[in-house]
């Protein structure tokens, strides 16, 4: 079942003092896509995600989900999973009970949340469930995991990770490529990913976008990785 979810970008800012961080004036992230967001530190990537799910105020413009702002009306957080970084988590819940609490806040009962983590063991790989530990106590990569975990459980409309690969050992990283593709193809799911890892990013988005010092400069259509020569040379001669 495919879903009908567009996020529509309008004049939107970013300020802090006297520098300006994000500037977008126009920008549709359209349904159904797998978009990947690129550029090197500063650019602006989390900013522009932490704006989308109103984690902070815009200096200027709005941003909607489904036609709707999203600093006005709350609906989007319905359909709607994120990971952005640790501070998502609550660190004194075990896995389990992390789970059922998000599991609560979206009405999934215990039977729905357990058939909903079953595609997710090969990525647990037996250390994360069952352990006793509470989140303060697990190495970054297995936090990275719940996180990503508890984002995606939700089969959201819209799904939004920032840095997912960040922390993983390489099995992880290819799981979890895969995973986030075959939502996307199997729910429509509109997805927004950042990533440094340019090869990951190639591999699996159908858009991408390449930010640069707050301002997107390339919008690309990726197919089959069509866009991977452009971002080489692009990021080829920042380092030339």
């Amino acid at each position: 079942m495919f879903n009908d979810m567009n996020i529509k970008i309008t004049d939107l800012k970013k300020v802090y003092g006297e520098q300006t961080v994000l500037d977008i004036p126009n920008l549709t992230l359209e349904s159904g896509q797998l978009i990947g967001l690129v550029g090197n530190n500063g650019a602006g990537k989390t900013t522009l995600m932490r704006l989308i799910l109103d984690v902070i105020g815009a200096t200027e413009g709005y941003v909607e989900s489904d036609g709707r702002r999203v600093e006005s009306d709350e609906q989007w957080k319905q359909y709607t999973g994120s990971f952005i970084d640790g501070r998502f988590l609550v660190d004194f819940l075990t896995p389990e009970e992390y789970f059922s609490f998000i599991a609560r806040i979206y009405g999934m009962d215990e039977e729905t949340l357990k058939r909903r983590l079953e595609p997710f063991e090969p990525l647990m790989h037996g250390e994360v469930l069952g352990t006793r530990k509470y989140l303060k106590d697990f190495s970054e990569g297995n936090r990275q995991k719940v996180g990503i975990i508890g984002a995606m459980m939700l089969q959201p409309k819209v799904l939004i990770l920032d840095e997912p690969f960040n922390y993983l050992d390489p099995s992880s990283q290819i799981l979890v490529a895969r995973l986030i593709q075959q939502m996307n193809r199997e729910y429509g799911t509109t997805v927004l990913i950042s990533s440094h890892n340019l090869s990951f990013v190639a591999d699996i988005s159908t858009r991408i976008l390449l930010l640069e010092k707050g301002r997107v400069i390339k919008d690309l259509e990726n197919n089959e990785g069509s866009a991977t020569a452009e971002l080489n040379e692009y990021f080829g001669q920042l380092t030339s």
